[in-house]
């Protein structure tokens, strides 16, 4: 029995067949992409107007961008799903959703694009894969993005996925990722594909999943506590002599190196927002960096740490 699932992934754009076929001559290196119309709709009207979270999701929900339960959408689940498929068709690795890493978009505030823009980033729940031939990354998470890249600049509903090969480069295929009639377009185009099949008794010329099934292996995946990369952190906190000295100890303990510092404050005897930016820095030591500066009596509410997309990724 031939299988076709092209919708599964970005709606009516081509992404699986490009993938399976188009790309068939190149070790992929990385994927990267926006997948869900749903958070890009968010992320976007928020960026563009201030709008909190809470209301643009009930915007989207009336508009039928978004589902009653927008669970899946808004905290990254759906786009770890369709980033496993991706990965299992371009590394021949039986990659399921447990071997993703998922972080939402649920705990962003317009105090965050705000900053953002102000770095010369936006905020993309982006997915994330880098094969490191002895294993993969394998991460969706809100992500700063510089300005100046491709996938920063995918607004509004639309979906886009960009692939790096090793002989092609990048290859980006951008489109509607949901609707009716984009889905409807690619599962017409697996209609077409498997009848051409089946008229030239040419049935499973390509496999399902591009890699026979003997030639599978099992995932490798990289810890995300191996991570490095930049980073934002949000710390809200007490406006007392001493916090800024504390949380920079921590900092240091880690070795986390401080690129800038911005605090801006509030109406009288309310917390502040105080913003690191982060050189590159271990992911595991980030994390126990956080949970001690949250541990602190001035800290008022959970730091909120954001990736940063290096300007050359």
């Amino acid at each position: 029995v031939e299988v076709g699932f092209e919708a599964s992934v970005g709606g009516g754009i081509p992404v699986i067949k490009a993938l399976k076929e188009g790309l068939v001559a190149n070790r992929i290196e990385t994927i990267r992409g926006i997948m869900n119309g749903t958070a890009n709709y968010i992320l976007t009207s928020m960026t563009e107007h201030g709008t909190p979270f809470e209301e643009v999701l009930k915007e989207a929900q009336e508009k039928g961008y978004a589902e009653a339960d927008p669970t899946y959408d808004v905290e990254g689940i759906d786009t770890a799903h369709k980033l496993a498929i991706l990965m299992t068709i371009a590394y021949g690795q039986h990659i399921h959703l447990d071997n993703v890493t998922v972080e939402g978009i649920s705990k962003i505030k317009p105090i965050d694009i705000e900053f953002a823009r102000e770095f010369g980033y936006r905020i993309k729940l982006l997915a994330i894969s880098r094969n490191h031939l002895t294993d993969v990354e394998a991460r969706v998470h809100p992500t700063m993005v510089p300005e100046s890249h491709m996938l920063a600049n995918i607004n509004g509903t639309f979906n886009a996925i960009q692939f790096t090969g090793d002989t092609v480069g990048d290859v980006l295929l951008y489109g509607h990722g949901a609707g009716m009639m984009p889905t409807g377009s690619a599962v017409a185009a697996d209609v077409v594909d498997i009848a051409r099949n089946e008229i030239c008794n040419s049935i499973n010329r390509i496999p399902a999943l591009s890699y026979l099934p003997e030639y599978f292996t099992s995932p490798s995946i990289k810890p995300i506590n191996e991570l490095t990369c930049p980073y934002y952190f949000r710390v809200t906190a007490l406006d007392q002599p001493g916090v800024l000295s504390a949380i920079s100890g921590i900092l240091g303990k880690y070795s986390i190196s401080i690129k800038s510092v911005i605090q801006k404050g509030q109406r009288a005897g309310e917390p502040v927002h105080v913003v690191f930016r982060i050189h590159e820095a271990l992911e595991d030591s980030v994390e126990k960096a956080v949970e001690e500066i949250d541990a602190l009596d001035a800290c008022t509410e959970p730091t909120v740490k954001i990736r940063v997309l290096i300007e050359d990724e």
